[in-house]
């Protein structure tokens, strides 16, 4: 236990430990279609890459549409309450795509009435494939547009979470420590969600996974309250997480800040707002690309199947973990180097864009070993998960509390978009380039395609970078909201 931490408690840190646990549980949900639907999805449910493509493409759409509205939803009816709903909400939608295929089945049919087992038979004995495929893709659209609802208050709770109970010099490596729980969840994704549906169906994969968000809800209930109400937080702890607020209160011109709720239009009017906005529509979508389409990719160009491509998605995830040293480095420029959290964030930033420019190497390596790929990618999503830990951040550094998820929720959305736009343009690029074999810089097919979009990939964060530097050059709280 640090210093610190011996002198004022660290109960803190207990709630970014549920915080944790909650990103993994999140990451953990929506893995489990992109770790079955290539081995036992599509061929049930004769899916090509395209509907695969569209099902993921209007997952981020569902979500970056819920994030604009969860921030607002999670600011309103405050942390606790709002986590709650966001948690329960998207482990149902979880738990329903493992009734997609009675439900295609009883559509189709009129017969409602079976198991896993009887809708696997029904289904294999239908002869319009197409029906089959239309109902299908359908009603997991509607169990992805329910997850997403719900997983869409996962970030911002979580970041609003961090503001209450972590000073703004801390935030960016409790923020990555939380954000770990991304790669854990995509970590342990591998190694369990194939086995599981090997094992027990792929429809069990869901549900099992789906019910962890309810254990959850119970020490979420049991453990959380505001710091300044919570008997388990002393009161040197408090002193030191409303360091913040004791400094503030001491400048001149000092507006304390009222409860007053936030209006949308309110935040749009500042180039902090917008700031985020860009570095989020840019990034996003680069590690929904490299989480959804990484199990494609082993599939596609090195023929694995899901068991086969499980440990070396480990080790890709397991990289990833280096990003907890991402939330340290602008403690290092604020506390070694004097910089105020804005500026040592940014330069943290900066540097963090760089990393992902390796993708440009994965598919020429690619030849001599998939090994390489994977080391890559792994170091570009590692960047990536710093470079999140710190443009969360950002928020918590310029808006106030009563803001924070509000302002989350927005670049979520334009997040999504981006998303969105990565995803479907892949699954149409990915089919197109197999289907004509196309050649691009001396790859041929599919392998193109790849190629394409992981040199788009590689340039996304120091583009978002140098437009977040050109809104706000400098640290500019917001003090009118």
């Amino acid at each position: 236990m640090s210093e610190t931490n011996k002198k004022t408690g660290n109960y803190r840190w207990t709630i970014c430990s549920l915080l944790f646990f909650a990103t993994t549980i999140n990451y953990l949900d929506r893995q489990v279609l992109s770790l079955t639907w290539s081995d036992f999805i599509a061929p049930e449910f004769h899916w090509t890459n395209n509907d695969y493509g569209n099902i993921t493409a209007l997952f981020s759409t569902f979500y970056a549409v819920s994030l604009f509205f969860a921030g607002r939803f999670v600011d309103w009816l405050d942390t606790k309450k709002g986590f709650l709903w966001a948690i329960g909400i998207w482990s149902i939608g979880a738990c329903l795509h493992a009734f997609c295929g009675i439900a295609t089945a009883g559509y189709i049919t009129g017969n409602w009435f079976v198991g896993f087992e009887g809708a696997k038979e029904i289904i294999s004995t239908i002869g319009d494939t197409g029906m089959v495929i239309n109902v299908s893709v359908t009603l997991f659209i509607f169990a992805r547009f329910i997850l997403a609802l719900g997983e869409a208050g996962n970030f911002p709770a979580a970041i609003k979470t961090t503001a209450e109970y972590f000073p703004k010099k801390d935030r960016a490596f409790s923020t990555s420590i939380f954000n770990a729980g991304a790669t854990i969840g995509a970590l342990a994704a591998p190694i369990t969600i194939p086995f599981i549906a090997k094992a027990y169906g792929w429809e069990m994969s869901f549900i099992i996974i789906g019910a962890l968000g309810f254990i959850w809800m119970g020490f979420w209930v049991y453990m959380y309250d505001k710091p300044e109400r919570n008997p388990k937080v002393s009161a040197a702890e408090l002193e030191y997480i409303q360091q913040d607020i004791i400094a503030d209160s001491k400048l001149v011109g000092y507006v304390p800040e009222t409860a007053e709720k936030v209006s949308f239009a309110a935040c749009f009017k500042h180039k902090q707002t917008w700031a985020f906005i860009f570095g989020k529509f840019m990034t996003d979508g680069v590690w929904w690309f490299f989480l959804f389409w990484t199990p494609a990719y082993l599939s596609s160009v090195y023929g694995m199947d899901s068991t086969q491509a499980a440990f070396p998605l480990f080790i890709l995830y397991l990289i990833t973990l280096l990003s907890i040293f991402g939330g340290w480095l602008p403690t290092y420029f604020v506390d070694k180097k004097g910089m105020n959290p804005y500026e040592g964030r940014m330069k943290s930033m900066l540097i963090f864009a760089f990393f992902p420019l390796l993708a440009l190497l994965a598919q020429p390596l690619g030849h001599y070993s998939y090994w390489l790929p994977i080391i890559i990618i792994g170091i570009a999503l590692a960047a990536h998960q710093s470079w999140s830990a710190n443009i969360f951040t950002t928020v918590g550094d310029m808006f106030p509390k009563k803001a924070i998820a509000t302002i989350v929720g927005i670049g979520g959305l334009a997040g999504g978009i981006g998303s969105t736009v990565i995803n479907k343009s892949s699954g149409l690029l990915f089919d197109y380039s197999k289907e004509t074999n196309m050649s691009f810089m001396g790859f041929n097919g599919i392998e193109a395609g790849y190629f394409i979009i992981f040199s788009i990939c590689s340039v996304c964060y120091l583009i978002g970078w140098t437009v977040m530097k050109i809104l706000v050059p400098k640290y500019t709280p917001i003090t009118d909201l």
